[in-house]
């Protein structure tokens, strides 16, 4: 099967519909070919892994897919495993489920199926990841951290990621589980990077440097390339300061450069009605 010529990812943050209209798996099947798709899934991160499976795969069955294989390292040393890397170097979509942020950056950056999600992503495999299956995606994630609204000095833990998109940091359940303060955290100590922190039932499509926002909920983009803090001198645990950060809230439609960190397009629902950078209502 020809795949996209346009490294592709769809980013979700969470507890997406899987039942009813199934929006962003149906994207994402799409994405990888339709009735064609040849998907992988890889259930790692959850500690119910037979259960995750059996949900996908009839998730995905009623979406017209009829070959699906599973990549499940036990371990490191699993993640080495050809028989699996061979599995993803044939599939048109690579799919990350839910579950511990920590168990993959143990069992997949640096390992062969780590490369092997790589390749498959230049040559235009689409790769999905869901919960932690989305923080994975980027170069560095939060692996832990308190949640609520305050954003707090050292109260926050990175763990390497897969790095399939640079300069940013990904976090999801974010409304619904409060993440605000500990995304707000991490990039104004690492003010390169740009906080991302998607909704559930919410995802973000990357392609060509830009993401569009997909679902029901929002994306924020947390910007702190100007921000003033006293990340250096706070003490662990306190209230940080953090003066002068851009916060951008995107809904369904919007879209999104990376590189200019600007919107840059929203098709509203209703009308449908495109606005562009700019543009007045």
């Amino acid at each position: 099967m020809t795949r996209r010529q346009q490294p592709t990812l769809l980013v979700i943050g969470g507890a997406e519909d899987r039942v009813g209209t199934a929006v962003l798996l149906r994207r994402f099947v799409r994405l990888a070919g339709g009735r064609r798709a040849r998907i992988a899934l890889i259930p790692t991160a959850s500690s119910m892994q037979d259960e995750v499976t059996a949900a996908y795969r009839e998730a995905f069955g009623r979406l017209g897919v009829t070959h699906l294989d599973v990549v499940n390292p036990a371990s490191r040393a699993n993640a080495e495993d050809l028989e699996g890397v061979h599995t993803l170097d044939a599939a048109t979509g690579i799919f990350l489920t839910g579950g511990s942020q920590l168990r993959l950056s143990q069992f997949l950056p640096g390992t062969a199926l780590g490369a092997a999600i790589h390749r498959a992503h230049a040559s235009g495999t689409v790769i999905g990841g869901t919960s932690a299956g989305a923080s994975i995606m980027s170069t560095f994630m939060i692996s832990m951290g308190d949640e609520g609204t305050t954003p707090r000095q050292r109260t926050s833990q990175l763990s390497a990621g897969l790095g399939l998109i640079d300069g940013v940091i990904i976090d999801q359940h974010f409304g619904q589980r409060n993440r605000y303060g500990r995304l707000m955290s991490v990039v104004a100590s690492s003010p390169h990077l740009l906080g991302v922190g998607i909704d559930e039932n919410t995802a973000i499509e990357v392609s060509g440097g830009r993401f569009t926002v997909l679902g029901a909920g929002v994306v924020h983009v947390l910007d702190a390339r100007a921000a003033v803090t006293d990340f250096p001198d706070a003490r662990r645990g306190a209230p940080m300061l953090v003066s002068g950060a851009v916060v951008h809230s995107l809904p369904a439609g919007a879209t999104f450069d990376l590189a200019t960190v600007s919107l840059v397009g929203f098709v509203e629902k209703h009308p449908d009605v495109v606005v562009t950078a700019g543009s007045r209502g």
